[in-house]
């Protein structure tokens, strides 16, 4: 796996930075403070997030490389793998998950799986390393190779540890004394006194002499239970029978109910029907009523009277107008006097005006007389249809009303058999089917319940003498009581005891074994490894490294006397122990992850450096490895060596 470029948008005090790297070394220089711990963190990050969580520390990653001037905190790194698939990171470092995308620009992230806690795990899935594991070997931070002469023997015992165990801060011998400790202090053993479960074993044996003692009560007890239970049965029995009472006499209560409103009913459409009769009655006066007024005799009176002055007007205006021929024939014969004459003419049109007037007379009190005749008998008839409007609304009224009183009817009967089918489904598992079917034809429900009270509240006063007696009797096996539930927690502590003992043990019996098979497979090759590198880095003048359970860490002199590694000098130890993070590189990947040392040779003197350049470019090769310096001696050694390397200024 290789690095191909670095984009920090903003990180840190890094912002608008892009880095190309290249196969093998590559040296990034920058004076101290210009960000090249940054920019490890940067690359530690962007593989498996920044943590908000402290760990100990004063500030949190995600806080300390929070930038504060600006919103922007993200960057993207691009990568390539060794079976040649390239991939790039999107990071927003605010945000727990990373956008992935293959070599074509496509989104990949959801093809990885994503950790409730740690978020995507597609670094892990492609390369099988941890964040701890990736420090633990890939990359060397300032200050972690170095270490004082005051810390020289810890050094050391990372060491061995990793030679023993696989892990720099797993020590095999202090956790079986730790293991061995715990379970002398915590548990204890058959030859120890006043530990845990000697202490328990006694309290168990003790329980159960004076538990044996009161065992006598408990017949007693029994029988007083026994009783109790029956006559408990008895009582709950009572309380089912005392519910099915108080369900029919609710069934029976409603019943009333809808019988007490059919009977409102039959009275209201009694008194409906009382209603019409009367208002048939009134519609047959209204209608005598109507007949008589219209055959009115002092309407037919008048009208007789006007045809009878119809006829003399008429008979008197044929004499006048016959009389006026005569005149008019006779008279100018006698008479010249044309006043008389026109006087004369003038009575037939006067005695019409007279006619008239007397016809006009006579039609206004016809039409008096008609008009109210016409409103005497609008009015009857008006009255009449509203008798018969009411008749008819009654009618229907009552109609309508029986209609509900037979529904009511049905439905009560209905409900009835529905609620007495259902209260016989649901007790007949509890009751005699026979009972029920009794109680639901009896007429007597109030004094059923009250029967049965009685029969309940004799039932509970039986138990409360019961309860007398047992109360008696619980004083002496209250302390049985308690003394079975001190003997059953000292059992299961007892218990738990054995088990946590059987725990270390086969916890002790596993890192044995464990620590075996490490000694016999992984520290081998690990102490080959690391003796072939130690050789090549100081120039063969250490050659074999070994390690014991006894002497620890030894190493072989040109002489050919071992000495203990403690007795080495610094630097020495130095070189060995960053020889054996990279001799672990191979163990813990297929994947070729690159090497990246942070200020790693800052105390080397210039033949150590030269010798640890050397021998990373001659035995990594096939890794690419990235030193960041703020010094130019890994340069120039490199230009002497003419060892070719790719150079980024920060």
């Amino acid at each position: 796996m290789k690095i191909n470029k670095i984009k920090i948008n903003s990180y840190g005090k890094l912002k608008n930075k892009e880095i190309n790297l290249k196969n093998n070394i590559n040296i990034i220089y920058g004076k101290n403070e210009s960000g090249k711990s940054t920019l490890l963190k940067f690359i530690l990050n962007i593989f498996y997030g920044t943590s908000k969580n402290k760990k100990g520390r004063d500030i949190s990653d995600f806080e300390k490389y929070k930038p504060w001037d600006s919103e922007e905190f993200s960057g993207k790194l691009s990568y390539e793998l060794d079976n040649k698939n390239k991939y790039e990171i999107y990071r927003e470092f605010n945000k727990k998950n990373p956008t992935i995308f293959n070599e074509k620009g496509e989104d990949i992230t959801k093809e990885f799986n994503i950790d409730k806690n740690k978020g995507s795990e597609f670094f892990y899935e492609q390369t099988q390393i941890n964040e701890e594991m990736f420090l633990a070997t890939s990359i060397a931070m300032q200050q972690e190779v170095k270490i004082g002469r005051d810390a020289q023997s810890t050094l050391i015992q990372r060491l061995s540890n990793l030679l023993g165990t696989g892990e720099d801060n797993v020590s095999y011998k202090k956790a079986i004394e730790k293991l061995n400790k715990k379970q002398l202090d915590e548990i204890g053993t058959e030859r120890s006194r006043e530990k845990p479960i000697n202490i328990l074993e006694k309290n168990i044996e003790k329980n159960k002499n004076e538990i044996n003692e009161l065992k006598k009560y408990e017949n007693i007890l029994y029988e007083i239970e026994e009783e109790k239970n029956k006559i408990k049965n008895n009582i709950e029995k009572n309380k089912i029978k005392n519910n099915l009472l108080k369900e029919i006499k609710k069934i029976k209560d409603k019943n009333n109910i809808e019988n007490e409103k059919i009977k409102i009913k039959e009275k209201i459409n009694e008194e409906n029907k009382n209603k019409i009769e009367e208002i048939k009655n009134k519609i047959q006066i209204k209608e005598q009523e109507y007949s008589e007024k219209n055959n009115d005799k002092k309407y037919l009176d008048k009208k007789y009277e006007k045809n009878k002055l119809n006829n003399k007007l008429n008979i008197f205006l044929i004499i006048l107008i016959l009389i006026n021929i005569l005149w008019i024939i006779f008279i100018p014969k006698i008479i010249n006097n044309l006043i008389i004459k026109y006087i004369f003419l003038l009575t037939v049109p006067m005695y019409l005006i007279f006619c008239i007037f007397l016809k006009n007379k006579l039609n206004k009190k016809l039409r008096n007389l008609e008009k109210n005749k016409r409103e005497e008998l609008e009015k009857i008839e008006n009255e009449k249809n509203n008798l018969i409007n009411e008749k008819k609304i009654i009618e229907k009224n009552w109609q309508e009303i029986n209609n509900e009183i037979n529904k009511i009817k049905t439905e009560n009967n209905s409900k009835n058999n529905l609620e007495e089918y259902k209260l016989l489904n649901k007790y007949k598992n509890e009751l005699d089917e026979e009972e029920i079917n009794n109680l639901l034809d009896s007429e007597k429900i109030e004094e059923e319940i009250n029967i049965n009270e009685y029969k309940l509240n004799n039932d509970k006063l039986e138990i409360n003498k019961l309860e007398i007696k047992k109360d008696n009797i619980e004083p002496q096996l209250e302390n049985l009581s308690k003394l079975e539930e001190e003997l059953i927690a000292y059992e299961e502590q007892h218990e738990n005891l054995q088990k946590i003992n059987m725990s270390i043990e086969l916890t002790k019996k596993l890192l044995g074994n464990a620590y075996e098979r490490m000694k016999n497979s992984v520290s081998p090759i690990f102490t080959e490894k690391l003796s072939k590198n130690i050789a090549k880095i100081t120039k063969n003048k250490y050659t074999n490294l070994y390690f014991s359970d006894d002497q620890g860490l030894t190493i072989e002199l040109d002489n050919g006397n071992y000495i203990p590694a403690d007795r080495l000098s610094i630097g020495t130890i130095d070189q060995l122990y960053l020889s054996l993070r990279l001799a672990m590189l191979d163990e813990i990947s297929n994947e070729k992850v690159p090497i990246i040392l942070d200020e790693a040779f800052a105390y080397f003197d210039n033949d150590r450096l030269k010798n640890i350049l050397i021998y990373l470019t001659s035995e990594f090769k096939d890794r690419q490895i990235i030193i960041l310096t703020c010094t130019k001696r890994e340069k120039e050694i490199l230009d002497r060596e003419k060892i070719k390397y790719n150079e980024v200024i920060l």
